[in-house]
């Protein structure tokens, strides 16, 4: 009797494992193609901004066979692997264009909307727009924490925050550019501190 439970389950096992080896063939690379990300392009991740695909692989992970986006982001020194089914709902994107970070730039140049809310709110916003991957969100929180000269000192939580948010929007605003990270943020101080 137990010879033929194990027989059963074996069977069943291997069953499952060629479905899904027949769904792997059959779909995945076709979605990999559909989003149009290949290894090499410069990509954005939501919470952790501009990375680069190193390579699109099939990774065995719980007994599945997953086809998955090894995106690395040089600045954390992090690499993430981004199932590519899953790929749009968790946010990855290409960069924005030139247009849409001239968009998102463009709000350095309004003034700062800081809400007179309890500092712990704020703090909560601000940190949701930086996480959203959004330019144009990310610009808004710059803009909004950035300090002149004449004006009061940030607290330390305040320049955290300033500081994510300006390194986010910089890289992306540099990899789009085509320059670097530092001439990147001296244009951005400048149009801030031209508003």
């Amino acid at each position: 009797m137990p010879s033929a439970v194990k027989e059963k389950e074996d069977k069943k096992h291997a069953e499952k494992a060629e479905k899904a080896e027949k769904v792997e063939k059959a779909e995945k690379p076709e979605k990999a193609e559909k989003l149009g990300f290949a290894a090499g392009d410069l990509v954005v991740y939501p919470t952790h901004g501009v990375g680069k695909i190193m390579a699109v692989e099939n990774q065995e992970i719980a007994g599945y066979t997953l086809n998955v986006f090894v995106v690395h982001f040089d600045k954390d020194r992090m690499t993430l692997r981004v199932p590519v089914t899953k790929a749009k709902n968790s946010g990855l994107r290409r960069l924005s264009t030139k247009k849409e970070m001239e968009t998102a730039l463009t709000k350095l140049k309004g003034r700062s909307r800081a809400k007179r809310t309890m500092w712990s709110r704020r703090a909560q916003e601000y940190e949701a727009k930086i996480n959203s991957g959004d330019p144009a969100s990310i610009a808004e929180v710059v803009r909004d924490l950035f300090r002149n000269a004449g004006q009061p000192e940030q607290s330390y939580s305040e320049r955290q925050i300033y500081q994510a948010a300006l390194d986010r929007l910089v890289r992306e605003f540099a990899a789009v550019e085509k320059i670097d990270e530092n001439t990147a943020v001296k244009r951005v101080e400048q149009m801030l501190a031209a508003a």
